[in-house]
């Protein structure tokens, strides 16, 4: 009441002061009831009403939508992202009410350095950019894409607490290759055909140079040219891929967390034979992370990636790749088997998926393939074979734009869903997912559980780490840091029970342990240069049994944990004090004291 006196309120409002608390439950009673009167027809998805009405709240009050997404995070993350974000983007232009970030043209050429200084924040920590050539696997879906850009950035938010207002999702609208929207009068992008090759290229490094002069910050980058781009700009800018290297590291994460369910120690990863069905850019990142980690395992020298490379057995649409393979993709090339080698397991170039699982008796096999059913009766069967104690079967693929409702797209491509995985194989298996299952019943008491391996588990701790950290890239290390750390959060009776991934009630705690990983990769890799009041000396203390860190403690007793710039050196300890820093700069929802009364 102070506060509505002293800002002429009183007799404006009603005269029951509401809590933060009470103002969520008042939300969710109308969000349940509205659901269904939200619904664009009866052919619309509940998830998109849903989609909708936290849309809605979001424009009106930023800091309630936050508040509501962090405290039901399980039930509103796959709303706002993966997977009804798909179909969001596939209808943006009807949705579109007002814009959100920044959108970049074709049409922009020789005008984006000014373009920047447009947007009004001054401050950027994050940034999300795709071209929206390639949305979850639903094809080029041009300026509607930014929707993807947004709804990943809520979850910046919710789970690594980067505050809201230094955010930013970008667009680069470069045309599209989707008849269908080139012809719809109310397409809001540009309605030319995609750019392509060195033209492509051109506007991209136009726009990143553009981007990077304003705000030398992280960027999450999506586009087709997911492998070309990373290469050309990885050392050069502070950036990350979340398609190549965020769902790489969670299949890592998932990989090492299979070796601890059959009751061994990660450092056995080396030796499980892996057959992995695809080889896209998805298929080839988590082959490269897990090669990588392998050999990290080994000695990280020459004999230890050769030794890493011959765990693995890729398959793709033309079956096994060898080193007889015609016009090879060059980035597959290092996983090709050696004709010698396949001779003497009975296989050949070409070989299909069933035969080859038959004859290596894979440990794990991994989908990667955005071909659903693709693990079969016969597939699954010959899984039956493995030597492993407890094989591990990974559907990872997620939906692809087939013409199939929406509500039932990651069902359809997923290689098997886990009904099938378990009445096949067996009771023991692991098993995982790109997209949600639910769990299985297998009688007399007992859960087949299914591991959703969702790469919101990495990719903000990935983010949060590299900003807190300072290091002006992402390195190999730093992925690999984060994927052993969410490797080893589940606890022993949790693998043992066939979990290997947690629940995603605890991102947050999650994505605090992550991004301390991160960071301590980045100090002992000399890559950390400091970040705000916390300069590069002062967090290298962290690898130290003595640290100093913050001071101004008293901005915890006062509850100011939102203004991180105010943090400057104290005495901490150690693991446990690298954890406070990184809780304490992750940003919370509260509504600001407008005005303070004196007691």
């Amino acid at each position: 009441m102070t506060e509505r006196d002293r800002l002429d309120l009183r007799g404006l409002l009603p005269p029951n002061v509401m809590s933060t608390d009470q103002q969520i439950e008042r939300f969710m009673v109308d969000l349940k009831r509205l659901e269904v009167q939200a619904r664009d027809g009866p052919t619309d998805p509940n998830a998109l009403a849903k989609w909708r009405i936290l849309n809605r709240l979001h424009d009106r009050n930023e800091t309630m939508y936050y508040k509501v997404l962090i405290a039901n995070i399980e039930e509103y993350a796959p709303i706002v992202y993966t997977p009804t974000v798909g179909l969001v983007c596939q209808n943006y232009s009807g949705l579109f009410r007002r814009p959100r970030g920044m959108y970049f043209s074709a049409e922009d050429r020789g005008e984006m350095k000014s373009m920047v200084y447009n947007w009004p924040a001054e401050q950027v920590d994050m940034i999300v950019v795709t071209d929206g050539s390639r949305i979850l696997g639903l094809g080029d879906l041009g300026v509607q894409g930014i929707g993807i850009a947004v709804g990943k950035l809520d979850l910046y938010v919710a789970a690594a607490g980067i505050n809201p207002q230094r955010v930013l999702p970008i667009m680069i609208d470069v045309g599209t290759t989707n008849e269908k929207l080139l012809k719809d009068p109310l397409y809001l992008g540009l309605q030319e055909h995609r750019l392509d090759g060195d033209e492509y290229v051109s506007v991209i490094d136009e726009f990143m140079e553009a981007i990077f002069t304003r705000w030398p910050n992280f960027e999450d980058f999506q586009s087709k040219w997911a492998f070309k781009l990373l290469q050309r700009y990885r050392y050069k800018y502070r950036m990350f891929n979340d398609d190549v290297q965020g769902t790489a590291g969670v299949a890592v994460a998932g990989l090492l967390g299979a070796v601890r369910a059959q009751g061994r120690s990660m450092i056995d990863f080396p030796k499980q034979k892996i057959v992995v069905a695809g080889a896209g850019s998805a298929g080839l990142g988590v082959l490269n992370a897990a090669r990588k980690t392998m050999a990290r395992m080994l000695g990280n020298n020459e004999s230890a990636f050769d030794s890493a490379r011959s765990q693995f057995w890729v398959v793709d649409a033309k079956g096994l790749i060898t080193e007889d393979r015609e016009n090879i993709d060059p980035d597959a090339k290092p996983f090709a088997r050696k004709v010698n080698e396949i001779s003497r397991q009975g296989l050949w170039e070409g070989a299909s998926l069933v035969e080859v699982v038959q004859q290596v008796k894979p440990d794990v096999l991994l989908g990667l393939s955005a071909v659903g059913g693709l693990f079969s009766k016969e597939v699954l069967e010959a899984m039956r074979g493995s030597t492993s104690t407890r094989p591990a079967i990974f559907a990872m693929s997620n939906p692809t734009n087939n013409g199939t409702a929406y509500p039932i797209f990651f069902i359809l491509c997923a290689e098997c869903t886990p009904e099938e995985a378990f009445s096949i194989v067996g009771d023991n298996i692991i098993f995982a997912s790109g997209s949600p299952f639910k769990d299985v019943d297998l009688g007399n008491g007992h859960i087949g559980h299914c591991n959703q391996g969702n790469n919101m588990y990495l990719f903000p701790g990935v983010g949060l780490g590299t900003l807190l950290s300072g290091s002006r890239i992402i390195s190999d290390g730093m992925l690999q840091a984060a994927a052993e750390c969410l490797a080893e959060y589940m606890t022993e009776e949790e693998v043992v029970k066939g979990k290997i991934y947690p629940s995603i009630s605890s991102i947050r705690n999650i994505t605090k342990e992550v991004a301390a990983a991160v960071v301590k990769e980045a100090l002992e890799e000399d890559l950390a240069e400091g970040y705000r009041g916390v300069d590069a000396r002062e967090l290298q203390r962290f690898n130290q049994k003595e640290t100093i860190m913050a001071s101004k403690l008293e901005a915890v007793a006062t509850g100011d944990l939102n203004d991180y710039a105010n943090w400057a050196p104290c005495s901490l300890r150690g693991q446990e004090e690298l954890l406070e820093f990184v809780e304490l700069n992750m940003w919370h929802p509260e509504y600001p004291t407008l005005v303070y009364r004196n007691e």
